[in-house]
């Protein structure tokens, strides 16, 4: 009998492309290897697969987690979950999590979130934007998630943005997200749905960056928030993107509070990995029993 006293089960797990890792190939791999690591201490018979395999090779496995990232293989994913498969995170909410859906889900369900708007990458934002009051701020491809440094830009006025909209429709971009700017601390933050695990922390203090955004918010000055306000948000927006395994970024001002501007799934964990990957693997387990 293994150390958690539970009957064995076999499990796919599905590592990321690296294509889909800008910048945190490592720390991506390192987060998937310890989470199937605790899963085989769980009794579990892990076999690992790369993206590519899902389309190559004809999964038998009744639990799937992933980190994919690929249009067929969130397809694909799908597919799975249709016919009956435990799907973490789900290819649903994998593409809930492509920055359109997301805006548009967390808008709807009127999670804290900055004034933003939608455009196809052929419109020219510059009246829609001077009517919702938006000047700087950022244009995100709505598309899908950020890939490279480029997919996300901040800009300081309503020509730029326009400029920005027209480079993506040379990049082949459909859509563009337009997010109002926020000043405050800039917050970090991971967690596990249906755990207790949340870690946060302020990235101007780490040196922690992908693309480098992080920098136009500036050094945190540690405006106070709850903690578990931000969690119980978080949790929230999970269950309305339908992921269990997430991370992202939020603005703390002292005149909106708490306002989330980035959600993804399954991020890198990379300062917190150790610790994060027992409860990602906690809640595989959990939804493989069920």
């Amino acid at each position: 009998m293994n150390q958690y006293n539970q009957s064995s089960k076999t499990i796919a797990g599905i590592r990321r492309g690296n294509m889909f890792s800008p910048n945190h190939v490592g720390n991506d791999a390192a987060i998937f290897s310890l989470t199937a690591q605790h899963l085989q201490a769980y009794g579990c018979t892990v076999n690992e697969y790369i993206e590519s395999d899902l389309q190559l090779q004809k999964l038998d496995e009744p639990v799937i987690f992933n980190m994919a990232r690929d249009w067929t293989s969130i397809r694909k994913l799908q597919q799975l979950e249709d016919q009956g498969r435990t799907v973490i995170n789900s290819g649903y909410g994998i593409e809930n999590c492509t920055r359109e859906r997301m805006t548009r889900l967390l808008l709807e369900n009127h999670i804290a979130h900055p004034e933003s708007l939608i455009f196809s990458t052929s419109d020219d934002p510059t009246e829609q934007m001077e009517k919702a009051g938006i000047s700087n701020c950022w244009v995100k491809r709505g598309d899908f998630h950020a890939v490279h440094r480029e997919d996300v830009t901040y800009v300081r006025n309503r020509e730029e943005a326009a400029s920005i909209l027209k480079e993506f429709a040379i990049r082949g971009i459909p859509s563009a997200v337009i997010n109002e700017h926020l000043t405050g601390d800039l917050v970090k933050f991971y967690g596990v749905k249906g755990t207790d695990f949340f870690y946060w922390f302020y990235p101007s203090s780490h040196n922690h960056s992908k693309f480098g955004w992080e920098v136009i918010n500036g050094t945190a000055k540690g405006i106070p928030f709850d903690v578990g306000s931000l969690q119980e948000l978080c949790n929230k927006a999970a269950d309305i993107l339908n992921v269990f395994i997430y991370g992202g970024d939020c603005i703390v001002s002292e005149e909106k509070g708490i306002q989330l501007i980035d959600f993804n799934d399954w991020p890198s964990f990379a300062p917190c990995r150790e610790e994060a990957a027992r409860y990602i693997a906690e809640c595989i387990w959990k939804q493989a029993k069920q």
